[in-house]
């Protein structure tokens, strides 16, 4: 068997005081899929480099096959068999597939017989899981095709151990689904042993053997798949004591008017190609219209240019009938709010403190501040107290609300931003990835804050690249692809494969020549 076995013993790595990996004794048999979860900070992503020999640790030993061995660097690490799939693409944008592939070994003679490479590398596509142009470049490829690219590297390298850090983050469901399928049968075959970190139960269930949870650093759970459930996992993740659903029901309403109304949209993308191309769209109270795509088919330029941060070539946004062009007073008048991708970078100021920035919308409006002739005054300490209000309510974690933002967790800025968005009842939500790399408990709270807006009759606009979070939230789903919808449905018809499909671009039908945005 070509398959190696890992195990950990009692492996422990410290960052200055604070313990990163505490006593981790783990084990991964040979031949099977063992998925790693756990929230953010758990240890997951230290755990992988200590074996991948990025982190050396403080403590413990890693043993491949039975036999201790000192993985000092990733060279070593792949001297012993064990590759890694990054979250964050690796690839070489200018130069081909062929040439990407040959870079993966690490050492290349100084001349290439290029006849001999092209001849290895066809055999080795052969009887690959998956095929792509070996005179292609990254340029030309979906982000699907470049995450099976990082994959094909590793294969290339015959592992003997595959890791791979959140694979499908940029795939389809029905590419998801091919990648695991085929790296699971690659393993039950006996030619290599796969780590899979993931936040996706369905993936663990469906493709992984066993599983473990850290939490805080230390193994609190392992177990082959079929002796478990999802919500005793996802109860392992957050702790004894904490809930771990939050409260996502979606309550029988009619809808109300037209809040939201897009026709005609064009933008362009930053290198002056057509990113949003005749783009028509609805949102009316009281409903969550969910946009699914692959990364990169116009979805952030769509977000930018309804926030303000991108200009419209063409088309027109009406919010409550009225023109929008996302101004401030416009978005004060309309109660439009938006919750954009990377919320550090994109709607708040890192320096300024937590109170500063949740009073961004309203530091000038009474009772924050004073009206004179001359100008007027910021009342800091009604800010200052209206931000313990929501800490308190949103359970943002901070030092307090003078502490500067950037100190804050992704998961807590999140919180922040929200608090300060959804205040004074939002008419119009503009949401953009909003869990992306938040952990578990972040997620749950953020979906719950989402359904209730809605629920008391909010219209919400979501944007994400997770299929499963836009089948739980949205009351319908349009997917987009090349700038373009090219299907619409309501979410309690949609089909998983289909809209699949469509993100692909091998959707077929009416609704992908025209589409007309669903009564509700």
């Amino acid at each position: 068997m070509h398959a190696l076995t890992l195990e950990t013993y009692r492996l422990t790595k410290r960052f200055g005081a604070f313990t990163a990996l505490d006593g981790v004794s783990l084990k991964v048999r040979p031949g099977t899929v063992h998925a790693l979860l756990g929230e953010n900070g758990a240890g997951k992503s230290t755990f992988v480099k200590c074996v991948v020999g990025y982190y050396r640790p403080d403590d413990g030993a890693v043993l491949v096959d039975g036999r201790e061995q000192d993985i000092h660097s990733p060279v070593v690490a792949r001297d012993l068999g064990i590759g890694m799939v990054y979250q964050h693409f690796t690839v070489v944008p200018g130069m081909t597939v062929a040439e990407n592939l040959l870079l993966a070994r690490g050492r290349i003679p100084a001349v290439i017989d290029w006849k001999a490479a092209r001849a290895e590398l066809s055999a080795f596509l052969a009887t690959a899981p998956f095929q792509l142009d070996l005179d292609a470049t990254p340029l030309d490829l979906s982000a699907g095709e470049k995450q099976k690219l990082e994959i094909l590297k590793q294969l290339f390298l015959k592992p003997r151990l595959l890791i791979l850090d959140e694979p499908t983050s940029v795939l389809t469901p029905q590419e998801a689904d091919e990648v695991l399928g085929a790296l699971r049968d690659r393993a039950h075959a006996g030619d290599c042993s796969v780590i899979l970190i993931t936040h996706k139960f369905r993936e663990v269930t469906e493709h992984a053997d066993d599983v473990s949870v850290l939490r805080r650093g230390a193994l609190v759970e392992s177990t082959e798949v079929a002796a478990t459930t999802p919500q005793h996992l996802a109860q392992a993740m957050v702790g004894e004591g904490k809930a771990v659903v939050a409260n996502l029901t979606r309550e029988l309403r009619d809808t109300g008017q037209v809040q939201l109304e897009i026709r005609g949209l064009q933008v362009m993308g930053d290198r002056g190609e057509p990113a949003v191309q005749g783009f028509d769209l609805e949102v009316r109270s009281g409903e969550i219209v969910g946009v699914a795509g692959v990364s990169g088919n116009g979805q952030r330029e769509l977000m930018q240019s309804l926030t303000g941060q991108r200009p419209r070539e063409a088309g027109s946004v009406r919010v409550a009938g009225q023109p929008f062009g996302a101004t401030r007073a416009q978005n004060r008048r309309l109660k439009v709010r938006a919750l954009p991708e990377e919320p550090l970078h994109n709607a708040c100021v890192g320096e300024l403190s937590v109170a500063h920035n949740m009073g961004l919308r309203q530091f000038d409006e009474a009772p924050f501040a004073t009206r004179a002739a001359t100008g007027g005054w910021v009342r800091w300490g009604r800010l200052r107290e209206r931000a313990r209000a929501w800490i308190a309510e949103y359970g943002v974690k901070t030092q307090g609300e003078r502490a500067a933002i950037r100190t804050l967790s992704g998961g807590n800025v999140q919180r922040a931003v929200l608090a300060r968005e959804l205040a004074g009842e939002a008419e119009l939500l503009l949401v953009s990835n909003p869990v992306f790399g938040l952990d578990f408990a972040a997620v749950a709270e953020i979906h719950g804050r989402l359904i209730a807006a809605r629920n008391r009759g909010a219209a919400v606009l979501l944007v994400s690249e997770d299929l499963d979070e836009l089948l739980t939230l949205a009351d319908r789903i349009v997917v987009m692809s090349e700038g373009r919808i090219v299907h619409d449905v309501p979410a309690h018809l949609a089909d998983r494969r289909e809209l699949g499909a469509f993100m692909g671009g091998r959707g077929h039908g009416p609704a992908h020549d025209a589409v007309q945005p669903v009564a509700a």
